[in-house]
């Protein structure tokens, strides 16, 4: 809880987002306007022809017209999908979906229902906007993950620093980071101690100290001092680019539904020719006028309708409003593959911070002995009001509107992990943890941490004055989330958290989990999960 000056960028309030990320909001929406216009270009088009056809008295509008005015029509939507049935075709793979609306469409001109023939490309394309949209909106919500990679790394070379991509350090070089600054690469911590902020990568608040020898992960934040780091994996496989890489991996998995739709279409397509041409060939040998145009229309006309236009829309499109639905309320699904595996789901396996609580410290409980609350918070106030720390700010929040900042703190020394010594209005002050108050003989009277909270203990003068509980809040809705699971058919629920083990053990109580795994790095986690499936039968999610 030490006093650090965190510098902000030049000219920039707590405002100066915001004109940016209306910018950004902007340009994205001219980015999707001119990636998608070939399907609006098309949908003009067909709308307009089919008003000239059917609702205006237009006798210019016919053949040759009418082709050449569908065919610019159909060639923006059309060529992308004529383009695959090529390259597949190239590969070998004359029938997939592909060739099908290729020859159906064209067919559809063939025989003059060239409306039909836009229609079902338009159709396919629309299918592929949405497809696209979704994948944007899933790429958005790991955005947080990306932006927690540093981009710079302060290489110490001799007794200077040259400031590198983490790319272009290797692995064991030292790299030097200040307070306030993102680890950038996995490491072990060569000088002295500090405290990090794990929470991008373990969603706890509250930080952890390291000690030279241990190792620190990218993406974790120096909180205390400058430190040094000994490099141990290079940028690509450090702790946060393996997250990322998951994720990603994860989001391009499909689910077995559409993966059947392209074996399905293997088979369907020749069918589907196949039973085209014995409807051209056919009534040569048994129908007693046979006339080869008629028959050859009504072979397109069944290739038109057989297209799995609906079946390539519809199957990928259902996947993905599921997704979207899904991340509307908060829950980002991988890929649809999960989405399937969603309906046999037997254990559910939580994370607690951010998940199950809100994720952020706030001051539950006050206590006194010798002196006024007030007065207890104006000593604490002054010496954790300049903190960065997760548990100053709680006590600054709690604060603020109680105190009128009357003392004055003229000495003020951190023990990192530990707490705070200073002198306040002339009067020694002691704040933190019990091991803090043991190391200064300071007897606490039975008054040891609450199994669901952390307490910052207070000592004025050697003289034991109170403390302050501090605790996650849950969410609202937590209780109901898991009670419904129960009810669902979930046979068992678990929880993962990297806060101590009583205070973990005491939330599951609260919300009826039935295991509770505490104490847990990022990596331990995924470790612990692994170890879960093969533990439990059935699909974990």
């Amino acid at each position: 809880m030490m006093d650090i000056p965190v510098k902000e960028k030049e000219g920039c309030g707590a405002d100066c987002c915001a004109p940016e990320t209306g910018e950004k909001q902007a340009a994205g929406s001219q980015s999707f306007l001119i990636e998608n216009w070939k399907p609006a270009v098309s949908f003009i088009l067909l709308i307009t022809g089919l008003t000239l056809d059917y609702l205006v008295t237009a006798p210019w509008f016919s053949d040759p017209l009418r082709l050449i005015f569908y065919g610019f029509a159909y060639l923006p939507v059309g060529i992308p999908v004529l383009y695959q049935s090529f390259r597949q075709l190239k590969k070998g793979e004359v029938f997939n979906e592909f060739f099908l609306m290729g020859i159906a469409t064209l067919g559809a001109f063939l025989i003059g229902e060239y409306p039909e023939g836009v229609a079902v490309m338009l159709f396919y394309s629309i299918g592929e906007v949405f497809q696209g949209n979704a994948v944007r909106r899933a790429r958005n919500n790991i955005k947080a993950l990306l932006d927690i990679r540093s981009e710079v790394a302060h290489l110490k070379v001799n007794r200077e620093t040259q400031d590198v991509h983490p790319g272009n350090v290797k692995i064991g070089e030292s790299i030097v980071v200040r307070p306030g600054e993102r680890v950038p690469l996995d490491g072990v911590l060569v000088s002295g101690r500090s405290a990090f902020d794990t929470s991008a990568l373990t969603g706890e608040s509250k930080p952890r100290h390291y000690s030279s020898g241990e190792k620190v992960l990218a993406g974790m934040m120096n909180l205390n001092r400058l430190i040094e780091i000994e490099v141990t994996s290079t940028y690509e496989n450090s702790s946060i680019s393996r997250i990322l890489e998951l994720v990603q991996n994860a989001s391009k998995r499909k689910a077995k539904t559409e993966l059947f739709i392209r074996s399905f279409a293997k088979v369907y397509t020749p069918a589907v020719v196949f039973l085209a041409a014995l409807l051209v060939v056919i009534p040569a040998f048994i129908a007693t006028e046979y006339i080869f145009e008629e028959w050859l229309y009504r072979a397109l006309v069944f290739l038109v309708i057989s297209c799995p236009c609906a079946l390539v829309i519809s199957i990928p499109l259902g996947y993905f409003g599921g997704i979207g639905a899904a991340s509307r309320n908060g829950i980002l699904v991988k890929g649809s593959n999960f989405l399937d595996a969603l309906r046999s789901v037997s254990t559910v396996v939580f994370d607690k911070t951010g998940t199950l609580t809100k994720g952020n410290f706030t001051i539950q409980k006050v206590k006194s002995f010798h002196i006024d609350e007030e007065e207890l918070l104006e000593m604490v106030y002054a010496v954790e009001k300049n903190s960065i720390h997760p548990i100053a700010k709680a006590i600054n929040d709690y604060s603020t509107e109680k105190v009128n900042g009357r003392v004055l703190v003229t000495e003020q020394n951190e023990i990192p992990g530990q707490g705070i010594q200073a002198t306040v209005d002339g009067k020694q002050l002691l704040i933190g943890s019990k091991a803090f108050m043991d190391e200064y003989k300071i007897s606490l009277n039975g008054h040891t941490n609450n199994v669901a909270s952390t307490m910052v203990h207070v000592a004025i003068d050697g003289r034991y004055e109170g403390f302050l509980e501090i605790s996650d809040e849950l969410k609202e809705d937590s209780v109901h989330a898991i009670e419904r699971l129960h009810k669902l058919g979930v046979k068992r629920t678990v929880m993962l958290s990297g806060d101590r083990q009583e205070i973990a053990d005491n939330l599951g109580r609260q919300l009826n989990i039935d295991h509770v795994f505490a104490d847990l790095m990022p990596d331990q986690k995924a470790e612990k999960f692994e170890e879960l499936k093969r533990q439990f039968t059935g699909t974990i999610a």
